[in-house]
């Protein structure tokens, strides 16, 4: 199939639409329809619905307050107890800190008049919870079999040598963390990069730089200003500064 010019939106974007050409990444993505999502979150079970890893991420927030504790009235509406929500309250805790650090886990618990021990037990059972700070823009390389074929260890070698970091590693300037991932199910364009919630499709080692001129260009104001982190959480980035992680997520300071 001949590759369709791109439309507009991420220019990461494969843009392979066939006879859908004239669709934009935003009529693909479905934001055309769901415009930007209120922090408040919207009604039913759309409120639910909400990417967790953004570019905005700040680990100074307080969790649950202004809009957020609108958001997380609404989710509770959903389910018949508040355990029923635990998935949903995390990913919103994810969502604002950018990480679950215990203290996170604990104002959940409370939150859900559920044990520690339990929602712990929880959050550290799924892989996509990062427990350490990553960086504004958390890159994550498909190598599953697909990619893995098409050169994706030398798309992440790419992406950590312009960076100045390895995979597992929160960059120096706050920027960017880079991990591997098993498969981010878009076999059919590889090399497949997802950064927070958004995918970069058919990536070269050559487009490693203009990706991350494009991200740097856009971090402006929101640059993760490491100094002014919490001590406890500090520690955690100058540990991860120090070590790699290689596969799966970011996992605690020890």
């Amino acid at each position: 199939m001949e590759k369709t010019p791109l439309q507009g939106g991420n220019p990461g974007w494969a843009g392979e639409l066939g006879e859908f050409s004239q669709l934009k990444e935003s009529d693909v993505r479905g934001s055309a329809y769901f415009q930007d999502r209120p922090l408040e979150g919207i009604e039913a079970g759309g409120v639910t619905a909400y990417p967790y890893q953004l570019d905005h991420h700040s680990p100074r927030a307080t969790l649950f307050e202004g809009p957020h504790a609108e958001r997380l009235r609404k989710i509770l509406t959903r389910y018949p107890d508040k355990q029923g929500a635990l998935i949903p309250v995390l990913n919103l805790a994810h969502e604002i800190h950018g990480l679950l650090t215990p203290a996170d886990m604990d104002v959940v618990a409370r939150e859900l008049e559920l044990s520690p021990a339990y929602v712990r037990g929880v959050a550290t059972f799924y892989t996509m919870y990062n427990r350490r700070p990553v960086g504004q823009y958390f890159i994550q390389v498909c190598t599953n079999v697909a990619c893995n074929l098409c050169g994706a260890d030398d798309v992440v070698t790419a992406f950590c040598e312009f960076t100045g970091s390895e995979t597992g590693q929160l960059s120096s300037d706050g920027l960017f963390t880079i991990m591997e991932a098993e498969c981010l199910g878009a076999c059919g364009f590889p090399t497949a990069v997802q950064i927070d919630d958004r995918y970069f499709e058919n990536v070269t080692p050559d487009d490693v730089p203009r990706i991350l001129d494009q991200l740097r260009n856009a971090a402006g104001a929101r640059k993760l200003d490491l100094g002014a982190l919490p001590e406890a959480i500090r520690r955690t980035v100058e540990f991860a500064g120090d070590h790699s992680f290689g596969h799966g997520h970011v996992g605690e300071a020890r």
